[in-house]
């Protein structure tokens, strides 16, 4: 069978001849294309079965799997309702509000939400789902995360339609993509899951530009790929190396190379063109926003403790082998303390769920039978997948080969992320790619019978596998915790073989049979073995405190304590500490504003104020600095910290507390809530002031100095007379509140300096009564703005594009005066 056009092979060619990756026959100009032969002609082996027929069977067997989560009974948890689902549920208020959502109050005094990653502000299906729904449920997030992944898994199957590779090959990689690996594991992770998404379309959009010489495609496949980018993640940035990877391959495949980059110029333009449109400025914000950030770079030993330790790898082979689903098993991988105490610590700093890579028997059994032993995963057709997965593992394993640090310190962009382990993502997604055209070769009798060598290594290769899980078990834990994986593993292998067999002879008269009994057999194996479990499902209930309606005793007296305490010059915040894993950005869910939040990046100059690292969802999360000593001091006022609710009682967390610093409220069934009566407002018309160094406050503390009389300033104020204000008494109250504007109304006697106590940054700008004023940076984190004599509104507007080309054309003018 030529597997190009699915016709039986010329009439006497040899054994040897008959299974070689290009057929002998094949002219010149076919044989320099291996990386996408037969693009946009369907082979008669995947036209025997209709595209549509092959994405509609993929839909019915992949809701089988994800039902769990659609019919509500489990939500995705985790980072998806800590990090995630606030931020869009904060999206569709702002929207319901009639306000942009460029910038947030309600986490970590103010937060630049336009230049975070994690914002999925340019998500385009979770902006659809805020745009249309002003309270956003959990099953509604949920299914746009699975929306997600089969968009990306249709990609594959037009990939491998555009390929002539057989329907059954295309629904293996397609359930292997969405349901396997960390995208089932760590599904979680939402922005890294849309990432991978895109991943398969782009590559069959880049693929048919520049096979056929396509702007249209180009600028199709730039799009996507622009949306990829604007992940701002690791997942889309090693996505972005496949891409560059695809283009470089079929650049050298094969002896026209100068041709087929000249053909190459008006599509890869046009993927330029549309990429840049739409990832550019997202980019540039968030390279604005890492620059002055906590972590504007990762070290190489931070990164490598996020590796895949070599042992994890058995888990493609026998799903949650080390009981990282099951909280009834003790855990025993790498990094755990039974590891630690067989092994010693490798290091590592890992989630249970991520190394956690199972993506079928079918996919296993096929990698490893036909493509490894048998040799044709490096078949000229689906040899780049094969390369680009050996770069991806390499990436993956981190600390435990020297490629890594090759990569760390040549590749652009690596040195911005931690773990390694993030390219399980895409090294999964390849291993489908490969599985399926393995599989699509079985299907059309297009794998040699194995040779002796290659049958003795495909009976040795799962006895050696079944013995070394065992033997490692018994070095750690007992054998015992590996007995069911393997045994599991065994069975689910067995049953591959025989779907593969009776596929084979069910597509000769049936391919739709064949083809549907191929994507049940993956639904029920990716169902059982990824199965939803405590990484990746939980009981909606538990995270109720999330809705916008909901009933949540604590959640309900905070909302009730903040409407009254409210004042014109006052918004109050409060401390949500060591409650859930949820409740660190409970407040962009409810618009109220909490102190910190659940993010890894914060801006440096509130860290280096706080200390308070990525989240505050346990009470040991809590640490106090210099300037914030205790919710008994000058800052905690100057925050406006109101109320402070806490999992454990407050002197646990603040030792320093003596009776009667916070007031005791209530004991709910989430939380202590204590009131800190000192609080200060928001907006205050200050008539004194001194000039400070905030880089000496920041190590020694604050100083003698009253915050509710006197502003602490770098530079001395412009147009302000201390001496002629003394003794005045003005006022400053609220006239709105939004995220990208505040206005505020001043009474000032004798002039004064209004101070905000909102987070300094860059991209904000003031004026008076229409007048463009500058923004002093006051008590080391606010705003403050000089205020003259008499009767007057101030406004405070966020200027993200403008401001970030200000500073781009900044960093490109030079400093240098003539």
């Amino acid at each position: 069978m030529d597997l190009r056009s699915g016709q039986p092979l010329a009439a006497g060619r040899d054994r040897a001849s008959r299974w070689r990756d290009e057929p002998a026959q094949a002219p010149l100009e076919d044989r320099a294309k291996p990386w996408l032969a037969g693009a946009g002609r369907a082979a008669a082996s995947t036209a025997r079965v209709p595209r549509a027929v092959t994405v509609a069977i993929f839909l019915l067997v992949f809701l089988l799997p994800v039902w769990p989560w659609l019919s509500g009974e489990v939500t995705i948890p985790w980072d998806a309702k800590s990090q995630f689902f606030p931020q869009v549920q904060f999206l569709a208020s702002s929207w319901a509000r009639g306000e942009w959502p460029w910038w947030s109050p309600n986490v970590f005094a103010g937060w630049p939400q336009i230049s975070d990653p994690q914002s999925l502000l340019f998500a385009p299906l979770y902006v659809l789902l805020a745009a249309f729904n002003a309270a956003v449920s959990l099953r509604a997030f949920d299914a746009v995360t699975f929306a997600y992944l089969f968009l990306g898994a249709v990609g594959i199957i037009l990939l491998f339609h555009d390929r002539g590779w057989h329907a059954g090959g295309a629904l293996v990689a397609a359930m292997a993509f969405a349901l396997g690996g960390s995208a089932s594991a760590r599904i979680q992770h939402t922005g890294q899951v849309v990432s991978l998404a895109y991943l398969p379309l782009a590559l069959w959009l880049l693929a048919r530009a520049l096979e056929r010489s396509s702007w249209r495609a180009g600028l199709a496949a730039g799009a996507v790929g622009g949306l990829m980018a604007i992940g701002r993640d690791q997942v889309a940035l090693l996505s972005l190396y496949v891409l560059a990877g695809f283009v470089l391959a079929h650049w050298v495949a094969g002896k026209a190379t100068l041709a087929r980059v000249r053909a190459s110029v008006k599509p890869l333009a046009a993927v330029a063109v549309s990429g840049s449109l739409i990832a550019a400025v997202p980019i540039i914000m968030t390279t604005l926003l890492a620059a002055r950030s906590n972590r504007p770079e990762i070290s190489f030993a931070s990164a490598v403790a996020g590796s895949i330790h070599p042992v994890h790898l058995l888990q493609f082979a026998f799903a949650d082998l080390f009981g990282a689903m099951d909280p009834s098993i003790e855990y025993w991988a790498p990094q755990s303390s039974i590891w630690d105490a067989a092994w010693g610590s490798p290091g590592l700093y890992l989630s249970q769920n991520m190394p956690l890579v199972y993506a079928g028997a079918l996919t296993f059994l096929a990698v490893v039978s036909f493509g490894l032993i048998r040799g044709l995963a490096w078949a000229g057709e689906i040899r780049f997948f094969t390369i680009a997965a050996a770069f991806m593992l390499l990436y993956a394993l981190g600390a435990y080969t020297p490629a890594f640090h090759l990569m760390y310190e040549l590749l652009p962009d690596v040195a911005l992320y931690r773990r390694p382990a993030d390219a399980t993502f895409v090294l999964v997604a390849l291993i489908a790619v490969i599985a399926g055209y393995l599989v699509h070769r079985w299907l059309t009798g297009a794998v040699a019978p194995a040779t002796r060598l290659q049958r003795a290594l495909e009976i040795a290769s799962p006895i050696a596998l079944i013995a070394g899980a065992l033997a490692l078990a018994a070095s750690v834990v007992g054998i015992q915790p590996a007995l069911l994986p393997v045994a599991t593993a065994v069975v689910f292998t067995a049953a591959a073989i025989a779907v593969l067999v009776l596929a084979r002879r069910l597509d000769a008269r049936s391919p739709v049979a064949a083809v549907a009994l191929i994507a049940t057999f993956m639904a029920l194996d990716l169902g059982w073995n990824n199965a939803p479990h405590v990484s990746t499902a939980l009981p909606s209930a538990r995270f109720d405190a999330l809705r916008s309606n909901t009933d949540d005793e604590t959640v309900r007296l905070l909302k009730a304590r903040l409407a009254g305490a409210a004042a014109p010059d006052r918004r109050d915040r409060v401390e949500l500490i060591g409650i859930e894993y949820h409740w660190p950005n409970l407040s962009l869910a409810h618009d109220f504003d909490h102190v910190f939040g659940h993010n890894p990046l914060r801006l440096r100059w509130f860290e280096e104020a706080t200390h308070v690292g990525d989240t505050v969802a346990v009470a040991s999360q809590r640490v106090f600095s210099p300037l914030y000593p205790s919710y008994r001091s000058a800052f905690a006022d100057l925050l406006g910290v109101r109320f402070i609710a806490t999992g454990v009682p407050v002197e646990q967390i603040d030792s320093s507390l003596t009776p009667g610093d916070l007031n005791f409220i209530a004991r709910t069934k989430d939380a202590y809530v204590y009131e800190n009566p000192r609080a200060l407002p928001r907006v205050m018309l200050l008539t004194d002031w001194r000039l400070a160094n905030f880089d000496e406050l920041l190590r020694v503390g604050w100083p003698s100095v009253d915050p509710r009389r006197t502003v602490l300033l770098k530079k001395a104020p412009i147009g302000f007379s201390r001496s002629a204000a003394a003794g005045t008494v003005g006022s400053a109250r609220l006239l709105r509140y939004a995220n990208t504007e505040v206005v505020v109304e001043v009474e000032s006697p004798a002039g004064g300096i209004l101070l905000l106590n909102d987070v300094w940054h860059p991209w904000w700008r003031a004026s008076i009564d229409g007048a463009d004023v500058e923004i002093l940076k006051a008590d080391v984190i606010f705003r403050a703005v000089v205020c003259p004599r008499g009767r007057h509104k101030i406004r405070f507007t966020f200027h993200p594009f403008a401001g970030a080309l200000a500073e781009v054309v900044g960093k490109m003018t030079p400093n240098a005066r003539p």
